[in-house]
Order: C-alpha cells, then structure tokens, then sequence
C-alpha cells in the first residue's frame, strides 16, 4: 500500500529504511524485502536515479509497487535541487520529497525549502530538508577518506524547522556518503542535542559502513529514517557479474534476491528487532 502521510516516521524505537532504486530490478527487491520482513519501507530515487531509464517510467514502477505491496511503502524524491523537480514528482504521485538546499547560504536554503514546503503541503506531501553538508556522493563510493562536512548546528536546526514549517530534517553528524576506507563515527552527542531542539523526526543519510552501535545509537536518539544506497549497489553489481550465458531473465532474478537479501538486513536491523 502506498503510505502518504507521516506515519512512517513514527518515533517507535525504530527507524524506517530508505532504499534508493535505480531500476525495475531495485524496486522489486526493496518492497520484496520489505514484505519478507513485514515492515514498512520507502523507495527513493533522484535525478540521478532518472538519469538511465527517465523519471515517468521510474515514478510508475515504484508507485505500482507501493500500492500493490502487503506492507506500507513511501515513493520519496531524495536530494533534489530544483523546485521544476520537485513539482513534477508531485504530479506524478510522490508521496513525500526532499529539498536539499544545503549548498546555499543559510537564508537561501530557508527561502527554498519554505517554498517547496507550501506547494508539497498543498498537494498532501511531506517534506524533508537538509542542514550541515555531507561530504561523498550518494550514487558512488569512495576511494579516498573523506573529511565531514560542515555539522548541523543544533540552536540553527531549531531555527529552520520553526521557519521553514519542514516535516523532517537530515542532519549532518559526521556522516558520509558511500563507503569510504575508513569507517566513520558519528557525534552522538551532537545528535542528542538536535533531536532536544527540534520537534521533527530526523533522518541519517550516508550510513553505508557505519557501525551498528553507532546506526542503532542513532535511532535510540531520534533518527526515524535512514537513507541506504551503496549496499544495495554493490549486491546488484555483483549479480550482474554471474555467468548466466544469455539468460536475461536468470540474470534479473539472480540481482532482485541479491539485493533483496540486503535490504531485508537492513531494514530487519532498524527494526529494532534483530
């Protein structure tokens, strides 16, 4: 069933997986794990999501999905920069989506998230923002360790919840896009005092490679949504490398458990349950 409000982000001691799909493959495995683990999920793609296979045909299969699945599942539009975007997800039956205006100057990044936050509101969608900057890029690990990125200040974050109206915020604690060599630790203290100065859910990306104690910590504290990419990736490539001869259907099938496989562990792991 598609889930179009906020109930996903419900502070139950758990935390609900985000799964970036870039394929028919990806979509079917996250709601396959999802329905194999009997908890909800949300299936994300951006720009760089639609880059291959174009962004109607892309928002139809996971929206299909959604509503055909047993468990709730969010259709969310992650990182993007363009309010033409963000717009026409809408259009095409998002049920939340995500403004990140992190790059801009602080005043900037209020002005747009607050404008994104009254069309999406008109048309019954939830809004995530980001504040800090992560370092690394979603859609690719890294070779090189990367340095965090400016962390989000806590007495800033209350501010721009209360300006902006936003439904989730993500925040920077020290964590990085993709794998990188060297594991990184979050600020968990840093994390606590967000979490006690903003009344919104908060939300983790980059937390491929974290530590589970530091994952886990991180719902403990508030963090109701974690976004997962690079291991999902890395389970698909690798299925794409088997020897099939020119079974395309072997092939498909091969990648949907490879990666279902991992987003079940995944998302059994914020369940709090594991």
């Amino acid at each position: 069933m598609l889930a179009t409000g906020t109930d996903l982000l419900a502070r139950d001691g758990a935390a609900v997986a985000a799964i970036t799909t870039y394929t028919l493959e990806s979509t079917r495995a996250i709601v396959l794990a999802a329905e194999r683990v009997g908890r909800p999920v949300m299936l994300q793609a951006g720009a760089s999501s639609f880059g291959a296979v174009g962004r109607e045909p892309l928002a139809a299969a996971a929206l299909a999905a959604a509503r055909a699945s047993s468990v709730p599942v969010g259709v969310h539009l992650d990182h993007s920069r363009s309010v033409e975007e963000i717009e026409a997800c809408i259009a095409l039956g998002y049920s939340s989506v995500m403004i990140d205006g992190s790059h801009e100057e602080y005043e900037a990044n209020v002005a747009v998230t607050r404008r994104v936050v009254e069309l999406a509101h008109a048309a019954g969608v939830w809004v995530e923002a980001e504040l800090g900057a992560l370092a690394g890029d979603e859609d690719a690990s890294s070779t090189t360790d990367h340095e965090a990125g400016a962390m989000t200040d806590p007495d800033q974050a209350a501010d721009f919840v209360a300006r902006t109206g936003v439904d989730a915020l993500a925040v920077a604690i020290g964590n990085v896009h993709g794998f990188t060599p060297r594991p990184v630790r979050l600020d968990l203290g840093r994390l606590r005092e967000i979490a006690a100065a903003t009344p919104v859910p908060l939300v983790l990306h980059g937390a491929s490679g974290l530590p589970d104690e530091d994952l886990l910590g991180a719902v403990e504290l508030g963090v109701v949504k974690v976004n997962v990419n690079a291991e999902l990736r890395r389970a698909h490539i690798g299925a794409l490398r088997a020897d099939v001869g020119d079974d395309v259907r072997k092939l498909q099938q091969l990648a949907v458990e490879a990666m279902a496989t991992v987003a079940a562990q995944k998302i059994e792991l914020l369940s709090g349950r594991s």
